[in-house]
């Protein structure tokens, strides 16, 4: 969607990263009260308050436009198993932005399936700018869509304060040194490339993600970093949850004929949609595999989104 910068899955080579576990473990949920960074809240600025106000009237402009949708879509928004196919090629296998380098030792995903194979642990960090009781709500609802995901792609997706590689960071303007220290503490060898990501944002760009892997393994993730702006109101934040977590479990790309979607510039829809969880499922079917090209997974992925669309009998 626009508002996602999705730097998300231009792969970043960070040596030192985790190599990828392979196991699977049921998901665990998370109480979730946990996440919040610290209970010290510090009072917004001047400019924190006007973007407040500034996204506050953007979103009210889309649900008077009818978007923002969180229905998950319905008989106005119908698709089969060719649409599946078609925007599961171009969403899973090109990057919004692939000429984007994150690092001097990125490689383009462009063209290639990347996602994760080991246990995507995601931890949930607060900005000291953020209120206590949108620190407790936004927990509870990574929590919540981390379960949903997990089911959804039967991979193993928790949440968890111990050990995180799949970190969120919901952070104001006035956290982004807070951000950067976290990020230095978390990647001791992340390059300042990445950590000026966090700063300095236009507007425009409402949140964003971005995934690691290690050089032996291009394709496998075993690393993501997202961030999502403080200053939004309730549904666009959470708009922003669903969109980075689901972008940085393998879905880079955005589609203008994908509906009903996330993955989608025109912001009809603000949550994960039926469409949506379909595509995940064919992401993290086990017959499609890390480093696949598109023309290689074509003729699975035309099996699994009929399986996928298959009407009970």
């Amino acid at each position: 969607m626009m508002r996602s910068l999705a730097a998300a899955v231009a792969l970043l080579a960070l040596a030192g990263c985790e190599t990828a576990l392979t196991s699977v473990v049921p998901p665990q949920p998370r109480p979730p009260d946990l996440g919040t960074t610290t209970d010290v809240v510090t009072p917004p600025s001047a400019a924190s308050l006007d973007l407040a106000r500034y996204y506050e009237k953007v979103q009210n402009d889309l649900l008077t436009r009818g978007l923002l949708r969180t229905d998950g879509g319905g008989p106005d928004t119908p698709y089969d198993a060719d649409d599946l196919v078609r925007n599961f090629e171009a969403i899973a296998f090109y990057n919004e932005y692939p000429g984007q380098a994150i690092l001097a030792t990125s490689r383009r995903t462009s063209g290639h399936l990347g996602r994760w194979k080991g246990p995507v642990r995601i931890g949930t960090e607060f900005g000291p700018s953020v209120p206590l009781d949108r620190r407790a709500e936004d927990a509870a609802r990574v929590n919540d869509y981390a379960a949903r995901l997990s089911r959804i792609t039967g991979h193993s997706i928790t949440t968890t304060d111990r050990n995180p590689n799949f970190h969120v960071f919901v952070a104001g303007e006035d956290d982004t040194a807070f951000v950067q220290n976290r990020l230095r503490q978390l990647i001791p060898n992340i390059g300042q490339a990445q950590l000026d990501l966090f700063e300095d944002l236009p507007r425009s760009f409402y949140c964003f993600v971005f995934a690691s892997a290690t050089n032996g393994s291009p394709h496998v993730y075993t690393r993501a970093v997202a961030l999502v702006r403080a200053e939004h109101p309730d549904l666009v934040r959470l708009s922003c949850i669903h969109e980075e977590i689901a972008q940085g479990l393998g879905l880079p790309n955005d589609s203008p004929t994908a509906r009903p979607s996330i993955f989608n510039d025109d912001d009809e829809f603000a949550l994960l949609t039926s469409h949506d969880e379909k595509l995940l499922a064919m992401l993290y079917d086990p017959r499609m595999v890390p480093g696949m090209s598109a023309e290689e997974a074509r003729p699975t992925a035309h099996v699994i989104a009929k399986e996928l669309t298959a009407k009970p009998r």
